[in-house]
C-alpha cells in the first residue's frame, strides 16, 4: 500500500532562476556588516521556480522532492572547511526533516518589547552589557535572545520566537564564529528588514488595503544513509537551511548559512541555464 500511495504523491520539477539575487547581497553597508558578523561568504541564497501548485499540507512532500531534484541537487553547496563545496556524492535525498516556520509579520513592531526593555537597551538603542566578571564578552540582547534563564527572556513571548522574523533577527545577532558585535541595536534591525523583505512575499487585500503574507517558511534538514546531511552534519544553530515558497509565482528561495570559518570564497555560482525573466516579489512594507 505503501507503494501504492506514493504513485500518487505530487511531483515537482525545479529549475533555477539565475537572474535573481537578493538586494542584500548587493548592498555595500550590508555585505560590509555580514562581514563584521563573520557571515559573509558562509550564507547564500538561491531562487528556484516550480511546477506543480503548493499546497501548506503537502510541507514534507515539497522539500523531499526539491532536495531530490537533479537541477537542485547539481547546484547544492555547502561550507566545509573553509569552502564551498558539492554536497556528498551522488547525494540521495532518503529523508527531511521539515518544520513550517510562522511567518505572518509585516512590520517590526515584533521588537517593540526589546526597544522598551531598559535591562537589554538603553534609551539611545545601546546594548547593555553584561557584568565581565559573570559573562565576559557578553550582552544582555544576545543573553535576552540565547539564555531562558535570563531575566529578560520572557519579554518576546513564546509565539513572537517562533516567528519567522524573531528567528532571522537572532540569527543575525548571533552571527558567525568570529562574529564582531554591535553597540547598538540599530544595525541589526535594519539588515533584519532588509533582508525579510527579500526574501517573503506579501499581497494587498483590495478592499480592506491590508498587506499579509503569502509566503510559507519551511526549516529543513535533508537526511541521507548516513544521516543529516544539509545544511550540516553537525547541530549547530547557526547552521541552518530554511525554504520559502511563493505559492502564486510558483518560486522558492533556499536560504542557507553555514556556521564557521569567516573567510571562505565567494558564495557559489548555480551551473548554467537559461535564466527567467522575474520581477520584486515585496513592496516596501515593513
Amino acid at each position: 500500500m505503501a507503494g501504492e500511495e506514493c504513485n500518487f504523491e505530487q511531483r515537482f520539477s525545479f529549475v533555477p532562476l539565475l537572474a535573481k539575487t537578493p538586494s542584500f547581497l548587493q548592498d555595500k553597508d550590508t555585505l560590509q556588516l555580514l562581514m563584521k558578523w563573520s557571515m559573509l561568504g558562509r550564507i547564500s541564497v538561491q531562487y528556484y521556480s516550480f511546477d506543480q501548485s503548493f499546497y501548506p499540507y503537502n510541507s514534507h512532500n515539497f522539500a523531499l522532492m526539491f532536495f531530490r531534484d537533479p537541477q537542485v541537487v547539481s547546484n547544492l553547496r555547502r561550507v566545509q572547511a573553509g569552502a564551498w563545496v558539492p554536497l556528498d556524492s551522488p547525494l540521495v535525498c532518503v529523508d527531511v526533516d521539515v518544520e513550517v516556520v510562522p511567518c505572518s509579520r509585516v512590520s517590526m513592531d515584533l521588537l517593540d518589547p526589546i526597544y522598551s526593555c531598559s535591562g537589554i537597551l538603553r534609551p539611545s538603542g545601546h546594548v547593555v552589557k553584561c557584568l565581565h566578571d559573570f559573562y565576559p564578552d557578553y550582552d544582555e540582547l544576545r543573553r535576552a535572545l540565547q539564555k531562558e534563564e535570563s531575566e529578560h527572556y520572557d519579554v518576546i513571548g513564546r509565539e513572537e520566537r517562533g516567528e519567522f522574523l524573531f528567528r532571522l533577527f537572532k540569527h543575525l545577532c548571533v552571527g558567525g564564529e568570529l562574529c564582531q558585535y554591535e553597540d547598538t541595536i540599530a544595525p541589526y534591525a535594519r539588515v533584519t528588514k532588509q533582508v525579510y523583505k527579500d526574501l517573503i512575499s506579501v499581497q494587498k487585500d483590495p478592499q480592506s488595503r491590508e498587506i499579509s503574507v503569502v509566503s510559507t517558511v519551511l526549516k529543513v534538514c535533508a537526511h541521507d544513509e548516513a544521516g543529516p546531511c544539509y545544511p550540516g552534519r553537525g547541530d549547530q544553530e547557526q547552521t541552518f537551511a530554511y525554504l520559502i515558497i511563493d505559492p502564486f509565482k510558483r518560486h522558492v528561495c533556499l536560504f542557507y548559512h553555514s556556521y564557521g570559518d569567516p573567510h571562505p570564497p565567494s558564495p557559489p555560482t548555480p551551473n548554467p541555464t537559461p535564466p527567467i525573466p522575474t520581477r520584486s516579489l515585496m513592496p516596501d512594507h515593513c
